[in-house]
Protein backbone atom coordinates (compact mmCIF):
# COMPACT_ATOMS: atom_id res chain seq x y z
CA UNK A 1 0.00 0.00 0.00
CA UNK A 2 2.86 2.39 0.82
CA UNK A 3 4.36 1.81 -2.63
CA UNK A 4 1.06 2.76 -4.32
CA UNK A 5 0.91 6.02 -2.36
CA UNK A 6 4.47 6.92 -3.30
CA UNK A 7 3.73 6.26 -6.99
CA UNK A 8 0.60 8.42 -6.75
CA UNK A 9 2.64 11.16 -5.14
CA UNK A 10 5.26 10.82 -7.86
CA UNK A 11 2.61 11.10 -10.59
CA UNK A 12 1.11 14.15 -8.88
CA UNK A 13 4.55 15.78 -8.59
CA UNK A 14 5.33 15.11 -12.25
CA UNK A 15 1.94 16.47 -13.30
CA UNK A 16 2.36 19.64 -11.26
CA UNK A 17 5.88 20.21 -12.63
CA UNK A 18 4.65 19.74 -16.21
CA UNK A 19 1.70 22.08 -15.63
CA UNK A 20 4.04 24.68 -14.19
CA UNK A 21 6.36 24.30 -17.21
CA UNK A 22 3.37 24.79 -19.52
CA UNK A 23 2.38 27.88 -17.52
CA UNK A 24 5.89 29.34 -17.88
CA UNK A 25 5.88 28.72 -21.64
CA UNK A 26 2.46 30.40 -21.91
CA UNK A 27 3.78 33.45 -20.06
CA UNK A 28 6.76 33.61 -22.42
CA UNK A 29 4.66 33.33 -25.59
CA UNK A 30 2.24 36.00 -24.36
CA UNK A 31 5.13 38.33 -23.62
CA UNK A 32 4.40 38.54 -19.89
CA UNK A 33 7.70 36.95 -18.87
CA UNK A 34 10.97 38.13 -20.36
CA UNK A 35 13.33 35.55 -21.79
CA UNK A 36 16.14 36.47 -19.42
CA UNK A 37 13.98 35.51 -16.42
CA UNK A 38 12.32 32.55 -18.09
CA UNK A 39 15.58 30.59 -18.04
CA UNK A 40 15.59 30.63 -14.25
CA UNK A 41 12.00 29.37 -14.03
CA UNK A 42 12.52 26.70 -16.68
CA UNK A 43 15.65 25.47 -14.91
CA UNK A 44 13.86 25.32 -11.54
CA UNK A 45 10.94 23.45 -13.09
CA UNK A 46 13.29 21.04 -14.84
CA UNK A 47 15.00 20.39 -11.52
CA UNK A 48 11.64 19.70 -9.86
CA UNK A 49 10.72 17.38 -12.71
CA UNK A 50 14.06 15.59 -12.43
CA UNK A 51 13.60 14.90 -8.73
CA UNK A 52 9.96 13.91 -9.27
CA UNK A 53 11.07 11.28 -11.79
CA UNK A 54 14.32 10.23 -10.09
CA UNK A 55 13.02 9.53 -6.60
CA UNK A 56 16.32 8.61 -4.94
CA UNK A 57 18.21 11.46 -6.60
CA UNK A 58 17.98 13.85 -3.69
CA UNK A 59 19.33 11.22 -1.27
CA UNK A 60 22.19 10.30 -3.59
CA UNK A 61 23.24 13.92 -4.17
CA UNK A 62 22.94 14.73 -0.46
CA UNK A 63 25.17 11.75 0.39
CA UNK A 64 27.73 12.83 -2.22
CA UNK A 65 27.83 16.31 -0.69
CA UNK A 66 28.02 14.94 2.85
CA UNK A 67 24.62 16.27 3.89
CA UNK A 68 22.99 14.09 6.51
CA UNK A 69 19.35 15.10 6.06
CA UNK A 70 18.48 15.14 2.34
CA UNK A 71 15.53 17.61 2.48
CA UNK A 72 17.88 20.21 3.93
CA UNK A 73 19.64 20.13 0.55
CA UNK A 74 16.44 21.57 -0.96
CA UNK A 75 16.51 24.48 1.49
CA UNK A 76 20.21 25.06 0.92
CA UNK A 77 19.69 25.11 -2.84
CA UNK A 78 16.65 27.39 -2.54
CA UNK A 79 18.49 29.87 -0.32
CA UNK A 80 21.49 29.86 -2.67
CA UNK A 81 19.22 30.38 -5.71
CA UNK A 82 17.38 33.25 -3.99
CA UNK A 83 20.63 35.01 -3.12
CA UNK A 84 21.88 34.68 -6.71
CA UNK A 85 18.53 35.91 -8.06
CA UNK A 86 18.49 38.88 -5.68
CA UNK A 87 22.00 39.89 -6.75
CA UNK A 88 20.91 39.65 -10.38
CA UNK A 89 17.81 41.79 -9.70
CA UNK A 90 19.97 44.34 -7.89
CA UNK A 91 22.27 44.59 -10.92
CA UNK A 92 19.28 45.00 -13.25
CA UNK A 93 17.77 47.61 -10.93
CA UNK A 94 21.00 49.58 -10.81
CA UNK A 95 21.36 49.49 -14.59
CA UNK A 96 17.76 50.68 -15.07
CA UNK A 97 18.25 53.44 -12.50
CA UNK A 98 21.26 54.69 -14.47
CA UNK A 99 19.30 54.53 -17.74
CA UNK A 100 16.39 56.47 -16.22
CA UNK A 101 18.78 59.11 -14.92
CA UNK A 102 20.43 59.46 -18.34
CA UNK A 103 17.07 59.63 -20.12
CA UNK A 104 15.79 62.27 -17.70
CA UNK A 105 18.88 64.42 -18.25
CA UNK A 106 18.64 64.00 -22.01
CA UNK A 107 14.96 64.91 -21.96
CA UNK A 108 15.68 68.05 -19.91
CA UNK A 109 18.34 69.12 -22.42
CA UNK A 110 15.98 68.52 -25.33
CA UNK A 111 13.21 70.47 -23.61
CA UNK A 112 15.59 73.38 -23.02
CA UNK A 113 16.62 73.35 -26.71
CA UNK A 114 12.97 73.23 -27.79
CA UNK A 115 12.06 76.13 -25.50
CA UNK A 116 14.95 78.24 -26.80
CA UNK A 117 14.03 77.37 -30.40
CA UNK A 118 10.39 78.37 -29.82
CA UNK A 119 11.46 81.66 -28.19
CA UNK A 120 13.70 82.57 -31.13
CA UNK A 121 10.91 81.68 -33.58
CA UNK A 122 8.43 83.90 -31.70
CA UNK A 123 10.89 86.79 -31.55
CA UNK A 124 11.48 86.66 -35.30
CA UNK A 125 7.74 86.97 -36.09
Amino acid sequence: MENVISYRLQIIAISIALLFMFFIFRLITRGKLREEYSFIWIACTALLLLFAIWRNGLDIIANLLGIYYAPSLIFLGAIFAMVIFLVHLSVVNSRQHKQIKNLTQEMALLKEKLDSFLKTNQNEK
